[in-house]
């Protein structure tokens, strides 16, 4: 799976002019799953990025996680996370999970969030969505599960 993790003062995703998710201070998440992405690898990604130190402190360090500032979290979909652009100028998504798998490791990964206490906002799975954020910082972060040791 893979990640990116954005700080932000707030966030929103809608759908066909309806939002179906909103959030103030937390993070916004976009998620990528491949062919051979597990429910553990959901469960570790979930626990790593929920638990992220990635909120200033009152020295203005980044000291704090999500937990600790009651902060949100939302979380949109996003299969160009694998898209591949060697060759051409048009990428090729063939690194992307099925349809099927896919949905079912973003719905998974969403209970994951809400097991670990933090019940997520989101997009609707394979929707054209329009996302809005304010980044705060900016702080954004790529993590895919491959790396995670």
């Amino acid at each position: 799976m893979r990640a990116v993790v954005t700080r932000v003062a707030q966030a929103d995703v809608t759908v066909d002019g309806v939002c179906t998710g909103r959030i103030g201070r937390g993070l916004l998440i976009l998620l990528g799953v491949g062919p051979e992405d597990t429910e553990a690898q959901a469960t570790r990604l979930a626990e790593k990025l929920l638990g992220l130190r990635i909120f200033t402190d009152e020295q203005d360090k980044m000291n704090l996680s999500l937990q600790q500032v009651q902060g949100q979290v939302l979380v949109v979909s996003q299969f160009t996370l694998y898209g591949d652009v060697r060759k051409g100028r048009r990428p090729s998504f063939t690194a992307a999970a099925p349809p099927a798998l896919a949905e079912s490791l973003y719905e998974f990964f969403l209970s994951e969030c809400a097991r670990l206490g933090f019940a997520p906002q989101h997009g609707r799975f394979g929707a054209h969505m329009q996302v809005s954020s304010v980044n705060d910082g900016p702080v954004t972060l790529m993590i895919d599960t491959d790396d995670l040791s």
